[in-house]
């Protein structure tokens, strides 16, 4: 047991030391390197920009696409209750959504206290 517990304080001192090495290596790089200033910065970007062939525009229409509705943890278990004509059962809902116990738990409590589902019996949900 000691021997161990000296093992660990030398490579608790190794690795201070090390720290300590890597910090002034940082400060040392640091000096040699000047900071950049913002302006500079963007002066490159927008020279870059200039530089690249300009490419030709599509037509655009008129009607604007919707951004996808990204589908939540409630919306696919509401999904698969809705669609089971005698109910969905705790196992069915695990398998089709792919959660886990305390996240399928979590769906189910809240899409009850918003009033979508009700229990039809334990572990048996149905559309309201």
């Amino acid at each position: 047991m000691k021997k161990l517990q000296d093992q660990l304080k030398s490579i608790s001192r190794s690795l201070v030391s090390l720290s300590k090495q890597v910090d002034k290596a940082t400060k040392q790089l640091g000096k040699l390197q000047p900071p950049k200033t913002t302006s500079s910065v963007k002066k490159k970007k927008n020279a870059a920009i200039k530089s690249r062939p300009a490419a030709k525009k599509a037509k655009t229409s008129k009607i604007k696409k919707k951004p996808a509705k990204e589908t939540t943890v409630l919306d696919k278990v509401f999904a698969v209750i809705k669609k089971s004509r005698n109910g969905a059962s705790i196992d069915t809902l695990k398998e089709k959504t792919g959660l886990i116990s305390r996240q399928l738990s979590n769906a189910l409590y809240k899409l009850a206290k918003k009033g979508h589902i009700k229990a039809k019996g334990r572990g048996l949900y149905i559309k309201k």
